[in-house]
């Protein structure tokens, strides 16, 4: 299929782009922003999504890219703009803390895809299988957006609504993430029927062990069974004073599977999403804790 007629638009700036889209927006249109376009235009093309205008944002160097990373400390700063390749290509950059940014990335569709999807550009999508999405809530990021009242920022844990649905709002756009919580023991997995199709289910986590070598807690983050992104506080009360190993791992993947109430449709039922979800938690802490050179 082709998409429904709308009008382009090419922004010069911030402050060009976050006016656009107030102004489109304030005479009833339905805008979007596009950056990579990666996941825009195939709903599009599918008229899954028939915006009225499209502002282009490929052009605003004032959205900082890869190039402009930094992090002082536990904090990881990195550009709306930044492309999923560029964070795949960036492991020495990120240092252990952020290292699953990078390892992550191999699960993001394809290279071209890659290559031209953004990482601000997924988190507004908010598609529940979403690296991106998921390793926002597993670092505690910050999403940076620009609007018509200034700049907000929006914590990953009130980013996510529902299916395709995030606290951005229409005349906004996303200039920063900050990701303020390094995970040096931390890892993603998921599974899809192929290479770089959509997630039937994907597990990430993050461990914090003590001294002695036991656990004082850890994270559990899941997408494909929820119309969001998905923490698990069952599960990660599980790790917490445990011991650390597979019989822990198996039992963390066991209460999350319990805990999840994931649909049925063509990709698998939800007892199919339940035993991935067993087993992918337990693979990702596994991984997790070899990471850690134990």
């Amino acid at each position: 299929m082709k998409p429904a007629a709308f009008a382009y638009h090419r922004a010069h700036d911030v402050a060009d782009a976050v006016g656009l889209l107030a102004e489109l927006a304030g005479r009833g249109r339905e805008p979007k922003a596009i950056a990579g376009g990666q996941s825009l235009m195939p709903m599009m093309s599918f008229r899954l999504a028939r915006p009225s205008d499209l502002v282009d944002l490929g052009r605003l160097r004032e959205l900082p890219g890869m190039a402009e990373l930094g992090h002082a400390g536990p904090v990881l700063r990195v550009g709306a703009m930044t492309t999923h390749r560029r964070v795949e290509l960036a492991a020495r950059e990120l240092g252990p803390g952020f290292a699953v940014l990078a390892e992550a990335m191999r699960y993001v569709g394809h290279l071209p895809i890659r290559s031209r999807g953004t990482v601000g550009g997924s988190l507004v999508h908010g598609d529940a299988t979403a690296e991106w999405c998921m390793l926002a809530l597993l670092l505690d990021a910050v999403i940076v957006a620009e609007g018509p009242d200034g700049r907000r920022e929006i914590p990953a844990a009130e980013m996510f609504y529902g299916f395709y649905a995030t606290a951005v709002e229409a005349d906004e756009i996303v200039t920063e993430i900050r990701f303020t919580r390094a995970a040096p023991q931390a890892a993603l997995t998921e599974f899809s029927r192929r290479a770089g199709d959509f997630a039937t289910v994907a597990a990430a986590v993050s461990l914090e062990p003590r001294p002695d070598g036991s656990l004082a807690g850890g994270r559990v983050v899941l997408g494909g069974v929820a119309p969001a992104p998905l923490r698990v506080p069952e599960a990660e009360e599980v790790l917490a004073d445990g011991t650390p190993g597979p019989e822990l791992f198996a039992a963390c993947g066991r209460a999350a599977a319990e805990a999840i109430d994931p649909p049925g449709d063509v990709q698998g039922s939800a007892d199919y999403r339940r035993a991935l979800t067993r087993t992918l938690v337990a693979r990702s802490l596994g991984q997790a804790w070899e990471r850690g050179g134990r």
